[in-house]
């Protein structure tokens, strides 16, 4: 194997921790948000007893498509 390729041509003092970086900061921007979402539906399912998955839809009234018109015709 070409050690070239690991030290990327003497960049890799740069490059190595730049990938370190980026893939700690979204580890830790995954965790914290999955910590917040199991928050939220733990204070959704106390306030409302219903999971998230079992909601019904609503159908409303179809809407009426009659155009009407701007001005009054006597």
């Amino acid at each position: 194997m070409d050690l070239n390729l690991i030290l990327f041509n003497g960049y890799g003092l740069f490059v190595w921790p730049a990938f370190l970086l980026t893939f700690l900061s979204c580890f830790l921007l995954y965790t914290k948000t999955k910590k917040e979402l199991e928050a939220q539906q733990e204070l959704y399912l106390s306030k409302f007893n219903v999971p998230v998955g079992e909601l019904e839809i609503v159908k409303k009234d179809p809407i009426s498509k009659e155009v009407l018109s701007g001005s009054s015709v006597l």
